[in-house]
């Protein structure tokens, strides 16, 4: 290494700490990305840089209905001017305020190309022209009025102002997205009649809370429209705290087609999607076939999204199959809320709903009072003007003989006439063929107009009821112009509850339903061969391996592991090995523990009870449906402690209980005496004095007691001829009756 490099000789050499230099600068740059770009205003909703945008079309008067420029001219002054940038982020802020699938209500009426909901770029400014929008229009409403304070601009040169007047609720109307050093925002755009519509009702109600006006804001209005499915109780949580989020769907409905078919059309897609890339995705899960329900995806849109979806089968339900797409694709997708805006313009802070209107609220009263001040104050000078004009018009052969032969005429006119300065001045600027008109009624006329308004407005200072009622009035007026009649005020998302995810079981749909047979061999080997196969003795087993159990079930099927340990494991029907080889062992496909062994296998039948026995001979009932597990390590049912183990799983269908213990006494007594529970040891089923239970049985007494001998032959003993075996749980049981098999199994 070389030698440290020593600061240059001489004065004027400051040392600074470097971890001091670091957060001093990083701090200024922190403070100005949130104050400075990335946070809007609570009060108008803007950034600097689209209220620089909007300033600088006002200056080109570019207002509603007049010609339109083009943008290259708009992008050039604001950068000149105001926002020394680069231009194409300038650009690209003045396309999005023009693109109605990305504002609620458009900033920017745009001519050409301005990008679209595919994801493609808008022309180059030189090719697109714009001018400001009715919304755009209000926002500026009174700017020359002294509504607002202006600050210079970077250069000193200009002035700029620091808030728009703001007669629109343009930060809930139009949200905003912004990333700024440690914080962020994010407010999803609202529909501006309903916040209107709170507005007043907050004028009226000054300590209304957020819950109350979710009575007039039910949830966001997306100008791409589409459902949104969050729960009341979250998105009411959400607007009180200003921080959560909105799961949002695409609109969709089926279409029928010929010959019995149907497709699926998708009308609206969800907020900041961009359908190109939509398309692209759906396509490529359709190629990795993780979309089983679905055929095709076309893109037909035009003008309107028009994306249609074609099922595998005619037998598909539509429903599950959206369930699917909504999980796969963002079809479906959560549009985050973080009110997070500079309060007052200074402070960084996260509004609800009700402290994010009075923000506007407060605002627009500080605006209707500095514009009735500032009219007041010319009103004023118009009156002192006036009443100069009166005075001397009895007298105008003198005012013109002063002004002709005097060298001081305003001096001599402000002595005559005992006139001010302001007065004196007006009249020597008041052209010789003005004087026609000097009429004394229409001055008098303007007189007592101007003093009556004067009057008026000095009586809305006066009161603050006043002030609240102008206020109203003006956002009636708005309230009319974007009312839910009119095409851009009318309201584009609805709302709806998403199905229980629990009555929908996607795995199940997302598999074809097809007919199997599962072969379980004596090793703990499974496989499931294709169709229900009735002759199984062609079969061929790995070494000395021979059949177990076979049963008939279908692809969408689960199937059910007992293991000694007590433990049920769950098996998807269609994630089985075939049927060409040997199968896989059940350990492979479920993570059964070491030293326990495979009790039985069986296909699950919803809503079915089974009868669980340990080879104490303890046990109970349980539902199939609570014996389901959901990961691969199983579910703990029956609790047994060494050396005891789960013995049998048997179904309960019937209303006795037989047992069997290895001591060859047999037992029947009433299943209503067993309980029925979720996971536990369960209760003694019969008493034994060494060895334990042998096999188990619930049939119905009604119909006997069944069993099958070792050539294959049903016995049955009939209810009267059963009353020496049956009794109480717990009991000895005797020794069962002629034909019983010698394996003191039910089954032969």
């Amino acid at each position: 290494m070389g030698k440290p490099v020593e600061p240059p000789p001489g004065g004027g050499v400051e040392s600074i700490s470097l971890k001091e230099a670091l957060e001093e600068r990083y701090l200024a740059y922190a403070l100005s990305t949130i104050m400075h770009r990335a946070l809007p205003d609570a009060r108008d909703g803007l950034k600097p840089v689209h209220r620089r945008i909007l300033h600088a079309m006002r200056l080109l008067r570019l207002d509603p209905g007049t010609a339109f420029k083009k943008c290259a001219r708009i992008v050039g002054d604001v950068i000149g001017k105001f926002h020394p940038h680069g231009d194409q982020a300038v650009y690209d802020a003045l396309v999005r305020l023009a693109q109605d699938f990305a504002q609620r209500y458009p900033l920017v009426d745009g001519q050409g190309n301005f990008g679209n909901i595919d994801g493609d770029n808008a022309a180059a400014y030189r090719y697109t022209e714009a001018r400001m929008t009715e919304v755009a229009r209000l926002l500026l409403e009174g700017i020359d009025e002294d509504a607002v304070d202006f600050r210079d601009t970077y250069n000193g040169e200009d002035e700029e102002p620091i808030v728009l007047p703001a007669a629109f609720p343009n930060l809930l109307a139009n949200g905003s997205q912004g990333i700024a050093v440690g914080m962020a925002t994010s407010i999803p755009p609202h529909n501006a009649a309903e916040l209107c519509d709170a507005a007043l009702y907050l004028i009226g109600h000054p300590k209304a809370t957020s819950e109350q006006l979710l009575t007039f804001v039910p949830g966001p209005d997306f100008p791409t429209g589409g459902v949104i499915v969050e729960p009341r109780p979250s998105m009411l949580e959400t607007y009180k705290t200003g921080r959560g989020s909105f799961r949002v769907r695409a609109r969709w409905e089926k279409e029928e087609t010929s010959r019995g078919n149907w497709v699926v059309v998708i009308t609206e897609i969800p907020y900041l999607v961009s359908k190109g890339r939509l398309i692209e995705k759906l396509a490529e899960l359709l190629n990795e076939k993780k979309l089983p329900l679905v055929g095709d995806v076309r893109d037909e849109s035009a003008e309107d999204v028009r994306v249609v979806i074609e099922p595998r089968a005619r037998t598909v339900d539509p429903a599950i199959m959206m369930e699917s797409l909504f999980r796969l694709s963002e079809l479906e997708s959560r549009i985050g809320m973080n009110m997070n805006v500079l309060s007052g313009g200074v402070i960084p802070r996260v509004l609800g709903l009700a402290e994010a209107l009075r923000e506007w609220l407060d605002h627009r009263r500080v605006v209707l009072l500095r514009r009735s001040r500032h009219r007041l104050a010319h009103i004023e000078k118009r009156l002192e003007i006036l009443q100069g004009m009166l005075i001397v018009y009895l007298d105008l052969d003198r005012v013109i003989k002063i002004i002709r032969e005097e060298d001081e005429p305003k001096l001599e006119l402000m002595r005559v006439f005992e006139l001010t300065e302001n007065q004196a001045e007006a009249i020597l600027n008041t052209r010789l063929r003005s004087l026609r008109k000097l009429e004394e009624m229409e001055l008098k006329r303007e007189l007592t107009s101007l003093e009556a308004e004067k009057g008026q407005i000095e009586a809305l200072l006066g009161s603050e009821d006043a002030q609240w009622k102008t206020i109203s009035w003006e956002i009636r007026e708005v309230r009319k112009t974007f009312g839910p009649e009119t095409k851009i005020g009318k309201r584009r998302t609805s709302f709806a509850d998403a199905p229980d995810a629990s009555t929908v079981d996607l795995a199940e749909a997302m598999v074809e339903r097809e007919p199997l047979t599962v072969v379980v061999t004596q090793k703990g080997w499974i496989r499931a061969l294709k169709g229900h196969v009735q002759d199984l003795s062609s079969l061929q087993f790995k070494g000395d391996d021979a059949l177990h159990t076979s049963f008939f079930s279908e692809s969408t099927a689960k199937i059910l592991v007992l293991a000694t340990n007590g433990k049920v494991f769950t098996l998807e029907a269609s994630r089985l090995p075939g049927g060409r080889g040997f199968g896989d062992p059940v350990r492979l496909l479920a993570d059964i523990d070491q030293g326990a062994e495979i009790v039985h296998v069986w296909p699950h039948r919803p809503g079915a009870k089974l009868l669980f026995c340990s080879t104490e001979g303890r046990g109970f009932v349980a539902t199939s449906d609570d014996v389901v597990a959901n990961t691969k390590k199983g579910k703990q049912v029956l609790n047994v402690d060494d050396p005891h183990r789960a013995a049998l799983v048997v179904p309960a269908e019937g209303d006795h209980v037989a047992v069997v213990g290895e001591n060859r006494k047999l037992l029947a007594f009433p299943l209503s005496q067993l309980p029925e529970m979720g996971r536990g040891k369960g209760v003694r089923l019969q008493r034994y004095k060494d060895g334990g239970v042998s096999d188990v049985k619930v049939f119905r007494i009604a119909e006997g007691l069944t069993w099958l001998d070792t050539s294959g032959r049903t016995w049955t003993v009939a209810k009267p001829e059963l009353d020496g075996w049956l009794g109480n749980r717990t009991e000895a049981g005797r020794l069962p009756p002629k034909g019983f098999p010698k394996s003191n199994k039910f089954s032969g």
